[in-house]
């Protein structure tokens, strides 16, 4: 049984289906075989995605997606990881892929998930 927990932040003024993506990304957590802790997931705008970008990757372009993988234990939870997600640059993809921001989302959160195992700890 998987005890995944997954916060979502976002502005109101990006439109997000949030029981979709807890779901998609729980789903996906579990089938990688991570099946306890939290995941932050934020969406952002460019500016902010920009700044993360140049600070963490030195990239002066606002990415999709960015995966931080901690695996650590934080007060009472366990931090598996963070992702941010640049909602202009995944509708600008999704346009581009001729897909729907849903398709796009979840294609992103394969990507981050990707991330994470590579990085888990033995």
């Amino acid at each position: 049984m998987s005890n995944i927990k997954v916060n979502i932040f976002c502005s109101s003024r990006y439109k997000i289906n949030r029981k979709f993506l807890k779901q998609v990304l729980a789903d996906k957590l579990t089938k990688a075989q991570i099946n306890s802790g939290v995941v932050n997931l934020s969406i952002v705008g460019k500016t902010k995605m920009r700044r993360i970008s140049q600070k963490y990757k030195q990239e002066d372009t606002a990415l999709p997606i960015l995966t931080f993988p901690y695996f650590q234990q934080q007060a009472e939870e366990y931090l598996i990881a963070e992702i941010i997600i640049c909602y202009p640059q995944a509708i600008l993809l999704a346009a581009e892929r001729n897909k729907t921001v849903d398709k796009l989302f979840e294609a992103l959160l394969d990507h981050s998930i990707n991330t994470l195992t590579q990085n888990q700890p033995n």
